[in-house]
């Protein structure tokens, strides 16, 4: 059972991914160039969507975290907890070692590990929430694409 809106921990909820992936952008700012001068798969995007793409999914993951930590749930609540931090920390460290770094194939890796890990914790949220849990499901939806797109351009800029 959700409970009463709380209106301090939505907007810590939601601030929360927003802080990390504007944090991970700040840190490759000066690197993003590369990807438009990089070779590129079939199917890649405009950078300028990446922005966009990135902020509508942290939204849903910070509103997918609020419902679960603001539902009434009898069991404990770290498995839920652990796997949002965890992939919060993957997806924070994927950007620099993708732009900064250019190491493709362990972004790559990073990328596999961030799509296990919200996975699982899709699984977690589902215990708590249904709800929480399917508002991931454009999150795993665009991790898959972004595997694509890393393995693409792995291949192509060996």
């Amino acid at each position: 059972m959700i409970l009463k809106f709380n209106l301090k921990k939505f907007l810590i909820s939601i601030l929360i991914p927003l802080a990390v992936g504007g944090l991970s952008a700040f840190i490759t700012r000066n690197d993003m160039d590369i990807y438009k001068d990089i070779n590129r798969p079939p199917l890649s995007p405009p950078s300028v969507l990446f922005p966009v793409a990135w902020t509508i999914l942290y939204i849903l993951l910070g509103i997918s975290f609020y419902i679960v930590w603001n539902t009434d749930y009898k069991e404990s609540k770290a498995k839920p907890y652990f796997f949002f931090i965890a992939g919060l920390i993957l997806n924070f460290i994927w950007s620099p070692v993708f732009f900064s770094a250019r190491l493709y194939f362990v972004a790559l890796i990073i990328l596999l590990l961030l799509l296990i890990t919200i996975v699982l914790m899709f699984a977690e949220f589902h215990k708590v929430s249904e709800l929480a849990a399917y508002l991931q499901i454009p999150y795993l939806l665009w991790l898959l694409f972004a595997g694509y797109l890393n393995i693409g351009i792995y291949l192509l800029n060996r």
